[in-house]
């Protein structure tokens, strides 16, 4: 009777595997790092799409195609962070139908904090690794994931 031979080693599978580790492990740092500001990893993102729209205050719609979401997803999202005084709807002012959301003062205050906590996790997470290392990983990243957008969202 034949045995099959043991499959050779798959280093694609095994980046895969890695980086799927990695995502897990940064999303536990992270959030770890983001409950003494008292917001979820999600709401921190919703937050911070809001502050890169600067001046000009998207609307639900906007944020739930740039954060690749459906609608609801960023209704609840809103809704907890409004109920936490952090955004508020505001209705648009040449149309009174379209809402839109802004950054309130308690907002601006808890983007400095994530700021904070995000370079905390990521301290933790890169702790491992030379200054050398570090800028290898980062062009290695934008080569797979293409570069960091202007204002970091």
């Amino acid at each position: 009777m034949n045995t099959p031979a043991p499959s050779a080693p798959d280093p694609d599978g095994l980046l895969a595997e890695q980086l799927l580790r990695l995502t897990r492990r940064l999303h536990r740092i992270q959030k770890r790092h983001l409950e003494p500001v008292g917001i979820t990893p999600a709401q921190s993102r919703l937050l911070r799409t809001v502050a890169h729209y600067g001046d000009a205050p998207p609307r639900m719609a906007d944020l739930a195609a740039r954060l690749e979401v459906v609608p609801r997803a960023v209704t609840s999202l809103v809704d907890g962070l409004e109920a936490a005084g952090r955004v508020r709807r505001v209705p648009d002012p040449s149309n009174r139908r379209v809402i839109r959301i802004e950054l309130t003062d308690e907002g601006r205050a808890t983007l400095r904090e994530l700021r904070s906590a995000r370079r905390a996790a990521a301290e933790d997470i890169l702790a491992p690794l030379t200054v050398e290392q570090r800028e290898v990983l980062g062009g290695l990243l934008t080569a797979l994931a293409g570069p960091v957008p202007e204002g970091g969202c």
